[in-house]
């Protein structure tokens, strides 16, 4: 087997927190035994991994202490961070409103730009994401 990429992987202090934050924001699966406690137990989850209908999986990893980013400047500088994309503005303003919904906060605002519409955010835990607009791309899988 030629080497490929498995899945993304977030630290975490809250790994089920953060997992359920991303699965309600994008849906999924769960890989089984990785589901929430359904009776509503105290979770702390080493790790937690979803698959997204897309088939992307995403993987949440506790660790004791994290520091949140300071996107975009200052001492704790983004490593990575995860793009989404929507069809059209009034998408991008569904999106928005779930996110901040589910616990994000908006970071920066750019949804009036005729280029390229889109929001960053900090996730719960305080990883930048974006949702973006990908307009004119008819195969949003397509390069």
């Amino acid at each position: 087997m030629d080497l490929q990429l498995r899945q993304t992987v977030l630290d975490a202090e809250d790994a089920r927190g953060l997992a359920s934050f991303y699965f309600a924001l994008v849906g999924g699966t769960y890989r089984p035994g990785d589901e929430p406690p359904t009776d509503g137990s105290d979770d702390r989850a080493e790790w937690v991994t979803f698959r997204t209908a897309e088939g992307v999986r995403l993987a949440f990893q506790r660790v004791p202490e994290l520091p949140r980013v300071t996107w975009p400047d200052g001492p704790v500088r983004q490593q990575l961070h995860l793009d989404f994309m929507v069809a059209d503005a009034d998408a991008l303003e569904r999106q928005r409103s779930l996110a901040v919904s589910l616990g994000a906060t908006v970071v920066d605002d750019q949804s009036a730009d005729p280029d390229e519409a889109l929001y960053v955010f900090a996730d719960p835990e305080g990883h930048p994401f974006c949702i973006f607009v990908a307009s004119g791309v008819e195969d949003p899988t397509a390069w």
